[in-house]
């Protein structure tokens, strides 16, 4: 019975892929030319952790993050896990539980806060649970960024032993130089983000994403991880993905950035070449998924 449902819900995905083909292009930047999943699959030999730094609306950006993690399940049985921003720390238990099917499906989107795309992620989160494949509840707890944003990094001090065992050690570093700049250009200008708190608030998100894959990946160092995040935490193997070199030097790390694009026809993809290992540009044309 489990082969039957494991190949009812493979079918209609393949199905769909054919046709999906025609509304993305790959591009490795060091070879400079373009390449399959499968060629991101196989470069994940030599690695540990792969940042996929999606649109969050992008609908063709979620297809291939079920492309690649199903891909990397197969290429890798056994030893593939899946860390997200989309769930936080202290809503792991909830994730464990119904990944081990203890609770509903309405408990868990309800108690882990799911966000209101759910949707988007709910085909992973499902061929995880089907195959017994790990997931990491990544992202910090919004309540601490929200604290940062307006009380400062040093007011999570103050935290119970309990709250702080949802983050990082303390304390949290505050990235300087590129990723500043980058932060303060994206948000309007030194003006705009008026004291550092904003940006505070941003370290600790970065922080903890790459404080939870060094977590996992010092446990498991055999594993390959899909970590899922929202582009800028990534880009550059910048924010998250430096993070996770403080609390995990060795790790090996491949990034992907992933862009709807108008020029997506004839694309001009050396402007994102700096962004990461992989670049995907997917068709704007397409329907958004919110």
């Amino acid at each position: 019975m489990k082969t039957i449902a494991l190949l009812l819900f493979i079918l209609p995905f393949c199905a769909v892929s054919q046709d999906m083909a025609q509304h993305y292009k790959i591009y490795s930047t060091s070879k400079q030319k373009q390449v399959t999943v499968d060629d991101i699959v196989n470069d994940m030999a030599n690695a540990d952790v792969l940042f996929f730094g999606e649109e969050h609306n992008d609908s063709t950006g979620h297809y291939l993050e079920n492309v690649l993690f199903r891909k990397l399940v197969e290429k890798y049985p056994g030893n593939t896990a899946l860390s997200m921003e989309m769930f936080e720390t202290d809503c792991q238990n909830v994730l464990n539980e119904y990944l081990s099917g203890l609770i509903r499906e309405k408990n868990f989107t309800t108690e882990a806060r799911a966000w209101h795309n759910y949707k988007d992620y709910r085909p992973l989160i499902e061929w995880a649970k089907t195959n017994h494949i790990p997931i990491v509840a990544a992202n910090t707890p919004a309540r601490y960024a929200n604290m940062v944003n307006r009380l400062g990094l040093t007011s999570l001090q103050q935290l119970s032993t309990v709250g702080q065992s949802y983050l990082p050690p303390l304390p949290i570093d505050t990235a300087t130089g590129p990723y500043y700049e980058k932060f303060v250009k994206i948000m309007g200008g030194h003006g705009a983000i008026g004291n550092m708190q904003m940006y505070q608030a941003q370290n600790l998100w970065d922080a903890t994403m790459g404080w939870s894959v060094a977590k996992f990946y010092n446990q498991h160092k055999n594993y390959k991880i899909l970590q899922l995040n929202g582009g800028f935490h990534s880009e550059e193997k910048l924010g998250a993905a430096a993070q996770l070199k403080k609390y995990a030097p060795k790790a090996r790390i491949l990034n992907i950035a992933a862009y709807t694009d108008d020029s997506f026809e004839n694309p001009d993809w050396s402007k994102f070449t700096q962004m990461g290992d992989y670049i995907i540009l997917t068709n704007p044309k397409l329907s958004k998924t919110f």
